[in-house]
């Protein structure tokens, strides 16, 4: 292990538990561009950045990495090589979901990687998956949809089967850790009483659709731990009991990717930063000036680093 205690820390939670500890590393939204620049994303860094935050989980004694999505700047078949050729120097599995930048949408200008495509490369074979990482159970999810459900759009959802299949699951678990790209209620609202109370002219990024039915299936199932990605900002919340951890961007501010250990008396998480100090700086000014609504979500992250840790559990 590289250092007992990396990061900050930014949750201790009951659950999920693992009476032998797992160690994930959980890794979100790097947008990995090879043939772009600009933007809020910084885009011409994104690719560094990305296998900095390789370099370090490898470092770090994790038993496999999740991802939330978004491993993409939109798809293209020349960055998901990029990102297959970053996650070569892994020795553990990576599990990642789709992000609604991952899978094709109707306003693209290129052929984006299939969804079954994106399976094979990144996640276990397919979606929705279970796997189990030590005693520990991943369920993974598409909430971004396919060349077939949600091209028009970026919103979210995840769809009546996966609800169905979800369902079924979580009743045969005991601790399990959902990942999936799009927030639950709690944490997108979270962005409206922001806009209401300091920035009226920010708009509210693409939410999921029937996110009630979604919880339902997630609270009636006693869902430990769902992690998300999609807002580039770490968050949390809860609904219906169901504590949900928003997991940060590794392109744009601030640059990180979390820990979670897992042992039996419940669940630590770390963010750990993958920018030095001039790099967190640049991106910051980069993303506070690159529209209204970067600015409000530059300064709800600065808000949650500095109220670290966001969540302790009694």
């Amino acid at each position: 292990m590289n250092d007992g205690n990396p990061g900050t820390l930014l949750a201790r939670l009951d659950r999920p538990t693992a009476a032998a500890p797992v160690r994930l590393a959980a890794i979100a939204d790097p947008h990995v561009s090879t043939r772009a620049d600009g933007t809020s994303k910084l885009f011409e860094h994104t690719l560094d950045h990305f296998v900095t935050a390789i370099e370090d989980i490898e470092q770090r004694d994790v038993d496999a990495v999740v991802s939330p999505g978004d491993l993409t700047k939109d798809g293209e078949t020349w960055n998901a090589d990029a990102v297959e050729d970053a996650l070569d120097a892994l020795d553990v599995p990576i599990y990642a979901v789709p992000g609604n930048h991952d899978v094709p949408k109707e306003g693209d200008d290129h052929d984006a990687i299939p969804v079954a495509a994106f399976a094979d490369r990144f996640g276990p074979g397919g979606y929705p998956f279970r796997h189990q990482v030590g005693e520990l159970d991943v369920l993974g999810l598409n909430s971004a949809g396919t060349a077939d459900r949600l091209a028009e759009t970026h919103d979210g959802h995840v769809d009546a089967d996966q609800r169905e299949w979800l369902a079924r699951k979580l009743q045969q678990t005991d601790d399990s850790l959902v990942v999936v790209h799009h927030n639950l209620p709690s944490v997108t609202e979270q962005l409206r009483r922001h806009r209401d109370r300091v920035l009226e002219d920010m708009a509210i990024p693409p939410t999921m659709r029937e996110p009630e039915a979604f919880v339902d299936v997630l609270a009636d199932g006693d869902a430990a731990l769902v992690l998300t990605g999609h807002l580039h900002l770490p968050l949390t919340g809860v609904d219906r009991g169901v504590r949900e951890i928003a997991t940060p961007t590794t392109c744009s501010f601030p640059q990180s990717y979390l820990l979670l250990d897992i042992t039996p008396e419940g669940t630590e998480i770390r963010l750990v930063p993958v920018a030095d100090v001039v790099g967190l700086e640049l991106a910051h000014d980069r993303r506070a000036r690159d529209s209204t609504t970067a600015r409000g979500l530059t300064s709800m992250g600065a808000a949650r680093l500095a109220s670290m840790p966001l969540v302790i559990d009694d």
